[in-house]
């Protein structure tokens, strides 16, 4: 019996499997793995240690978003529209627009980056690959989509190879890991701010809810869903930790300073041979892919809930039209963009991440007011100990995304 119940609650998971995982693996996209690119080539292992608060700080705001969708079955932007009214509405969602279309931008800058490692010239895989993505939504289900991006999250794990065949010094890693380090210079303090920036966007609550009530999640699988969203915050950012000691082990060893994950890429040839380097780029097109496709779908997402259109990976476009026609115009000018002449992917990458960071506090206040509305949430409000460390987390937002600003 106890063996049936176990192979029950496995299977359970594995129902719900998807929401969290994605929404985090989509997080370390171009710009993340750039900063962690650069943080590991500047400063070698120093600057792990941040990334035990952060999966901590992700993993709550997941958790968070995933209960406001279990519990209200609704878009975070029709809750929103709902709670707060139209103008706070269309504030949202115009800043979100502006910030998840410089993420699609940058993105489509990764993919274009990565193929050029593969020799692949980006005015050849940005078509091709825009254009896969696009079918992709327009004619995949759910279900079917779904395992397209999980698939997507496997790739990551090439980083880990990477990481595995840099040959890190193991007991300074781990070291780092849990000995907190400060430098008091601008660029050391600006990368502290953008793995924050990088870690915790505007767009990743959006999807998230919308994701989950998409996927029919129930209060009585929530406990697994629950469970996906910490398992989702823990993987990623043990990509992320390999990202760092690759770079570290090579490039910091050899006085490498890079300034881009394609960099990093060229730059680890020598030190772990040519298949680091071919795995670094597969890693990186997997992460720009999967993120080129998330942030227009989180947008879309959130625009049609908080206006009141038709949305969802389960409609027809013919049932959604604005929902698959907004989707197809971010997707569109987005890889537009990167293929101009002269444009600074590297400046709309940065930008991206100050956007998002300024953002997120507000994003995150619009959710500790509807989780602790008892009317929308009964029983599945926030402990006083929640809310007191998720407003602790928006104060030190505001103050990294001030510094961010500043810093550039």
């Amino acid at each position: 019996m106890k063996i049936v119940k176990g192979w029950r609650k496995i299977w359970l998971f594995l129902m719900v499997l998807g929401p969290g995982i994605i929404t985090s693996f989509a997080d370390n996209d171009a710009g993340g793995i750039t900063t962690y690119s650069i943080a590991g080539s500047h400063y070698g292992y120093k600057l792990l240690w941040i990334l035990v608060l952060i999966t901590i700080v992700l993993a709550v705001v997941q958790e968070m978003a995933a209960r406001l969708g279990v519990v209200t079955g609704k878009g975070l932007a029709d809750l929103i529209r709902e709670e707060f009214g139209v103008r706070w509405t269309l504030f949202a969602m115009t800043v979100l627009l502006v910030a998840n279309s410089a993420t699609i931008i940058s993105n489509f800058a990764g993919i274009a980056v990565g193929f050029g490692i593969l020799g692949i010239g980006k005015e050849l895989s940005i078509p091709i690959v825009g254009c896969l993505i696009w079918l992709l939504v327009l004619k995949g289900n759910y279900r079917q989509v779904e395992r397209i991006f999980l698939l997507l999250c496997v790739v990551a794990f090439s980083y880990v190879v990477s990481g595995l065949r840099a040959g890190p010094e193991w007991d300074l890693a781990f070291k780092s890991l849990v000995t907190p380090t400060i430098e008091w210079s601008g660029h050391y303090l600006f990368l502290l701010v953008a793995f924050i920036g990088t870690t915790i966007t505007p767009w990743m609550q959006f999807y998230l809810q919308a994701s989950v009530v998409d996927k029919g999640i129930n209060i009585r699988q929530y406990k697994y869903e629950r469970l996906e969203v910490m398992l989702g915050a823990f993987l990623t950012n043990l990509v992320s930790f390999f990202i760092i000691i690759a770079c570290a082990a090579t490039l910091f060893k050899h006085g490498i300073r890079i300034e881009t994950a394609g960099d990093a890429a060229l730059a680890l040839q020598p030190f772990a041979g040519s298949f680091a380097e071919i795995l670094f780029a597969f890693g990186l097109i997997g992460a720009s892919v999967l993120t080129s496709i998330i942030v227009p779908l989180s947008t879309a997402y959130a625009i049609c809930e908080a206006f009141g259109f038709e949305s969802g990976l389960s409609r027809k476009f013919k049932e959604a039209p604005a929902f698959y026609s907004l989707y197809t115009i971010l997707l569109t000018l987005g890889a537009a963009l990167v293929l101009l002449p002269g444009i600074s992917l590297l400046f709309v990458m940065y930008m991206a991440q100050a956007i998002q960071g300024f953002l997120l506090p507000i994003i995150l206040i619009f959710m500790l007011l509807l989780v602790n509305n008892k009317r929308l949430m009964g029983q599945h409000t926030n402990s006083r100990f929640y809310n007191i460390a998720v407003y602790l987390v928006v104060a030190i937002i505001v103050a990294a995304s001030l510094a961010l600003i500043f810093a550039r």
